[in-house]
């Protein structure tokens, strides 16, 4: 197959529109953080639609208003939140593939579920690789976030590509699961035991304080835990602070920490925790036989 480049063009977006793939690994000894889709099941999944590679870039939207438009024929998939999506002023499903030609646009209205939404393209978005990833990141890249003007590389065929309708469907019930995976961190063992009956019974709740970087919940738990040194940090670390506040790092996520650390949510936690709108509820189903 012949590619040449087409380019995706930013007309409007809210904040938070990225380019993100499965992030950078091996580079945390350099104070570089992961990265990467927020909901790496959303990534994976137009991904394996389009029959890309796992790891290939999809544009990430965490509000709505986005509107793009596309100077060359190409295939798109969608997963994620749902939303409201008209392509070229017709409403269309927010999962599964979709026919582009030249010149169309794709307007991203209210989402409905979820919070946020991905749009995979055919072969990846192009954007420079730096440190094997394409993914977005401030003081790496040179974009962080997408704004009005922004054109953005992919593959594209001047014929408009061939390819089967797959009958599987994406589906939204997952995201809407409020049990939240995890494993009791390197300081679980030093919270007595009222404090890890209160995590394991406890409903938590999403405050507005939600970003690529970390999740802060609502609730106050009692900590007597000493301050401790920094020490290393992933994405879906729990973290519990002096003052007893619980906070999720996320993707961008910072790679040392001073706080007890005292849960590790799976992946498929971090995904769905991904979804979840301010306000909504979770619990933590602490699994402590591996």
């Amino acid at each position: 197959m012949i590619k040449d480049i087409g380019y995706l063009k930013i007309l409007k977006t809210g904040p938070g529109t990225s380019i993100q793939d499965k992030g950078r690994v091996g580079f945390a000894q350099y104070g570089v953080p992961t990265s990467g889709a927020l909901d790496s099941r959303s990534l994976t999944w137009v991904n394996h639609l389009l029959q890309n590679n796992h790891s290939d870039a999809v544009l990430e939207i965490c509000q709505p208003g986005l509107q793009i438009q596309f100077d060359s024929p190409t295939l798109i998939c969608l997963a994620g939140a749902k939303a409201a999506i008209k392509l070229n002023g017709g409403v269309i499903s927010s999962d599964g593939i979709h026919e582009i030609r030249e010149s169309d646009l794709l307007e991203i209205g209210y989402f409905e579920q979820g919070s946020i939404l991905y749009v995979g393209i055919k072969n990846g978005f192009q954007c420079e690789k730096i440190m094997k990833s394409r993914s977005w990141y401030a003081g790496i890249t040179a974009e962080v976030f997408a704004k009005k003007g922004d054109q953005i590389p992919y593959f594209t065929k001047q014929d408009l590509p061939n390819y089967t309708a797959s009958k599987a469907r994406w589906d939204f019930k997952w995201s809407q699961n409020n049990i939240i995976e995890a494993y009791p961190g390197p300081e679980w063992g030093l919270l007595n035991q009222n404090t890890k009956d209160l995590i394991e019974s406890m409903q938590f709740t999403i405050s507005e304080l939600k970003n690529r970087m970390a999740i802060q919940l609502s609730e106050l738990l009692p900590n007597s835990l000493p301050e401790m040194a920094t020490a290393p940090v992933y994405p879906g670390t729990v973290q519990l602070t002096s003052g007893g506040k619980l906070i999720v790092l996320m993707k961008d996520a910072q790679v040392t920490g001073g706080y007890a650390r005292i849960l590790q949510i799976s992946e498929e936690g971090i995904s769905i925790l991904a979804q979840k709108q301010p306000r909504q509820l979770i619990r933590f189903l602490v699994k402590k036989n591996l």
